[in-house]
Formats: C-alpha cells, structure tokens, sequence
C-alpha cells in the first residue's frame, strides 16, 4: 500500500486553530465524488464576502459520505450515540478576497435527529434521513495512522465502499454512491488537494456571514473508481451536472478539531 508518501510536500499547512477547541471529531471512510460547474452556478450561493474558489477554471461541487465517529464537545470524549452517525454532505468551494479558504454546505444529511435541530438552529442546513454504509474498505494501516481507530472485523474481503441515502418523507430525494479504491495509488494531484485541502467552512448566522476553522492532518487520499452512481442530493440542492465525476478519491479518514468561530470583516 503506497499511503501517502509524499503528501506533506504538497499539501498546505494547515493555520493554527483559534481557540478554544469546541468539538473533536474523527471522518472516516470518506468517498469524494466532484464535478466541474460554471463559477456563476456557484457565486449563487456563496454568502456575503465570500467568492467560488477556481480551479482549472471552473467551480467544483462535491458529494461527500463518511462515517462520523467519537464528535465530542471541546476536547473531551465523544459523546456516546449522538457523537457517531453517518453523514453525506453536498458543498461548494469558497474563497474570502485575503485567500482563506472553505467550503460552503448547500446540504449535510445525518442519521440523528437530535444533531440535525441543533446544527439547524445555528444555521447549518442539515437534513434528518436514512443512510447506510456500504461494507467499509480495509483501510488497515493508513486508517490507523490517520485516526487511531481500529479495522472494522470482516472488513478483508471487500471491495467498495460507498452510502445509501433516503430523505424523510414521500418526495424525499435519494442518493446511491460507492467506489472501488485502489489503495496502491496516492491522490496528490493538485486537483485533489485543492479539493480536500480545506481548513474552515463559510456560512450564514443570523444574517452575517461567518468563518469556522478546523484542522487536520493532510488527508490520506487514493484514487478511486465509480462502483455506483445515482443520486439526486446535488439537484436538491439546485445544481445541476451531467455524467460521471471527473474526481472520484477514497480516504480512510482523519481527526479533526473545530476552533472559535469568526464574523467576515469582523476585527479583533
């Protein structure tokens, strides 16, 4: 297994996180599937001092799965049940005019409810629904590296890994997703980590927009192939593509820490 050897000599330092810490997370068994949009798509839905990030020319939009594991509040220990759930989320990529980058969530869909009304009074667009997780993929040594966490029993002989989603009630958009890894080759293309080099996310609050930090290690990436495909979580979300993703990318996980958030134009 190749890992990702040279990974550190491309990936951006991640800035240091404004304390203090409100919540430790681990992502894991990640699937990235993106596609190329026309930066106008994206500029809709950027909040208030915040632009579409550009690469090759375009905007990108991404459907993302993982696992969500041992979310805990500050740096203490995960919460039991609520602090693990699956999540599948659509988002955007942004760019404030001094260069800090983000995402922007169009949609975050999660197995607890609880999570859901919460993260929605804080105007984060969660979505209560179903989802379930494909058989995850050995991630064996490099999960471990990237999370401490151990190798899921019986995982050996699969293949793909991927989610199912089904929204609450009769009109409820779905979505079915997986890839095929290939563990032997490491995603560090710039393609790639402008896609998941990211360290914050943009949003709404009470009308004012705002920057949450996070940090992480660099990404343990693998190149993937489409195993299953249909999904209408992106149209929901009011953007439209057309055929297979032009990036497709498997990650065994990370740990992740959320810092103090902070208001756009805001000083001190």
């Amino acid at each position: 297994m190749t890992g990702n050897l040279n990974a550190a000599g491309v990936w951006p330092r991640p800035p240091a996180l404004p304390r203090p810490v409100f919540s430790d997370q681990r992502w894991l068994d990640a699937v990235f599937l993106h596609w190329r949009i026309p930066e106008a798509a994206a500029a809709a839905y950027m909040p208030e001092g915040v632009q579409p990030d550009v690469f090759d020319g375009s905007s990108w939009v991404g459907l993302i799965g993982f696992r969500m594991e041992q979310a805990g509040l500050g740096t203490g220990p995960g919460i039991p049940y609520l602090g693990s759930f699956n999540e599948v989320n659509v988002r955007l990529y942004s760019r404030e005019p001094n260069g800090t980058r983000g995402v922007v969530f169009l949609s975050l869909d999660a197995t607890r409810l609880p999570v859901v009304l919460a993260t929605r009074a804080a105007g984060i667009p969660y979505v209560w629904s179903q989802i379930r997780q494909w058989p995850s993929f050995p991630g064996g040594d490099a999960r471990q590296q990237a999370t401490g966490a151990a190798r899921t029993p019986g995982s050996a002989n699969q293949s793909t890994v991927g989610y199912s989603v089904r929204r609450l009630g009769a009109a409820g958009a779905r979505s079915n997703f997986g890839v095929i890894p290939d563990l032997h080759t490491a995603a560090v293309d710039p393609l790639s980590i402008f896609l998941t080099a990211r360290y914050g996310m943009h949003g709404r609050f009470h009308g004012r927009s705002i920057y949450v930090p996070n940090t992480h290690h660099e990404w343990p990436l693998f190149s993937a192939k489409v195993h299953r495909l249909r999904d209408g979580l992106v149209r929901a979300a009011g953007i439209n593509v057309k055929g297979p993703p032009e990036s497709a990318l498997y990650s065994p996980g990370v740990r992740t820490r959320f810092g103090r958030p902070r208001v756009l134009g805001a000083t001190g």
